[in-house]
């Protein structure tokens, strides 16, 4: 393999894709990238068997087809510290040689076919979505999962779709994000089941690897996998596995209940100053509703207290929730500052429902008072 190829592009391509090697793994040329060049193409691979991905390189002048094993943090580091413009890497099983204008490296080669294959997207039937879409699905839902709990199947973000509708969803349990949009399918895909729920880590990687533009994503849903593909990368992911909660049960039916416009900015402001004062051991703050404005309080013994004032168009009876002001900030830095979202409330004890106009909604769970 012998190329010459853009130091800056392939840097980005680099780190996105080595993003999925392991740093450890009982198989260590997993700990690789490869890169397989064609006369008219180059494309970037990276897996750690459960996820896994394919992204095609720019800027780059294939002199001879062929294949190197890369390693993520020699390679990496030579990527990130040259300053040169343009590398030229020769590859055989000699080793791999990169020479920039002022700079040369060789490192050591494994045999590229010991890397393990990596799914290509061959699906004739898929749903399609827009890329810019579909990143705001996982951007809007990927901070509400929960890696860390034993309930497995938390620790990722499931997909549905129905009536032309896709939608994602993450929980932990505490809170629940939901966000849908428009997904058109093309032919006859297997249906998404109970079990779609992609790991958090791959909805990471999607994020990253999507291109924020006017493409297209296509998605296939297979038994245990999930394959996404757009024009310039294609990412594997296995699915997890358990039982995924009645998340729609968690959306309270309210015959009567209070709903106020709020806008982002100034709320995301208020929530920010009146968490200063709380702690790891004391982190509710209250926030409560009337008289023309929403007051926000919080106290730590040992911090001290914060009261923070923001006009509502409210003057009816006080409604008091207490709630984490974290989970209320997750919410609202995902949204533009001058867009507006609507807070429905019952009483202490019942879920406070934030919703916009655009398909998302949002459930936080109350804290005791008597905190």
């Amino acid at each position: 393999m012998k190329i010459t190829c853009n130091r800056e592009k392939l840097l980005h391509a680099f780190q996105t894709v080595a993003a999925v090697a392991p740093a450890r793994s009982p198989k260590p040329i997993l700990q690789n990238v490869k890169l397989e060049v064609a006369p008219a193409s180059a494309t970037l691979m990276a897996t750690d068997l459960e996820v896994g991905i394919r992204y095609d390189v720019s800027g780059i002048e294939v002199d001879a087809p062929g294949a190197a094993v890369l390693p993520v943090a020699r390679f990496g580091s030579i990527l990130r510290e040259s300053t040169d413009t343009t590398f030229r890497i020769e590859s055989s099983n000699e080793g791999t040689t990169i020479r920039g204008e002022r700079s040369q490296f060789k490192l050591p080669s494994e045999n590229p076919q010991d890397f393990p294959a990596i799914a290509e997207f061959g699906e004739a039937s898929y749903y399609e979505i827009s890329a810019r879409l579909f990143r705001e699905l996982i951007r809007r839902t990927i901070f509400a999962t929960d890696n860390e709990s034993s309930r497995y199947a938390l620790g990722g973000v499931k997909l549905e779709w129905k009536d032309n509708l896709l939608t994602a969803v993450g929980t932990d349990g505490r809170r629940l994000a939901k966000m849908e949009g428009p997904a058109q399918a093309v032919g006859e895909p297997a249906p998404f089941g109970d079990v779609t729920v992609v790991p958090t880590r791959a909805m990471q990687l999607l994020e990253r690897a999507l291109a924020e533009d006017g493409s297209e994503v296509q998605l296939a849903v297979r038994q245990n996998d999930i394959l996404v593909k757009n024009p310039r990368c294609t990412i594997y992911s296995r699915l997890l596995e358990g039982r995924y909660p009645r998340w729609r049960d968690v959306f309270p039916q309210r015959a009567k209940s209070l709903k106020l416009d709020l806008t982002v900015g100034p709320a995301y402001a208020a929530v920010r100053q009146a968490a200063i004062v709380t702690s790891e051991e004391s982190r509710g703050v209250d926030f409560t509703f009337g008289d023309g404005s929403l007051v926000l309080s919080g106290q730590t013994a040992e911090v001290g207290q914060s009261r923070v004032e923001l006009p509502v168009a409210y003057d009816g009876s006080p409604i008091a929730i207490t709630l984490d002001p974290r989970f209320v900030s997750d919410f609202l830095k995902v949204l533009d500052a001058e867009k507006t979202f609507t807070i429905d409330l019952q009483d202490s004890d019942a879920a406070a429902v934030c919703s916009t106009d655009d398909g998302y909604g949002y459930v936080i769970m109350p804290l005791a008072r008597d905190r």
